[in-house]
């Protein structure tokens, strides 16, 4: 095989389509915000402190089983109506960055 057929491959390989569970949440505070609100009495939510960072420059983030996913696409209107709730998120994953397509509240567990 010649290299560009190997580099399609691998490019292709290293992108898939994804559903995940998780918080969403902010780059600073991560998958706790326990610091943050300790520091800042007036957040009293997950919510508040990832909307307080997003706002101070930090990016938002989904948390699944404890790994943090970087949400490439920061534009959508979902990601602060949901901030600090536990959503269902669709999209293109490629290492630890989700390029979301779709958000929607997280499916009840039976």
């Amino acid at each position: 095989m010649n290299k560009i057929v190997i580099a399609a491959l691998i490019m292709a390989l290293s992108s898939y389509a994804a559903t995940l569970t998780g918080k969403i949440s902010d780059s600073a505070c991560g998958a706790s915000h326990a610091k943050m609100m300790a520091e800042h009495k007036d957040l009293k939510t997950d919510r508040d402190c990832t909307v307080a960072c997003v706002k101070s420059g930090s990016k938002y983030v989904l948390v699944s089983d404890g790994k943090v996913y970087m949400i490439d696409n920061q534009n959508l209107p979902d990601l602060e109506q949901r901030a600090g709730q536990t959503v269902e998120v669709t999209g293109d994953l490629k290492g630890d960055t989700i390029v979301v397509s779709k958000i929607s509240a997280a499916s009840k567990k039976k």
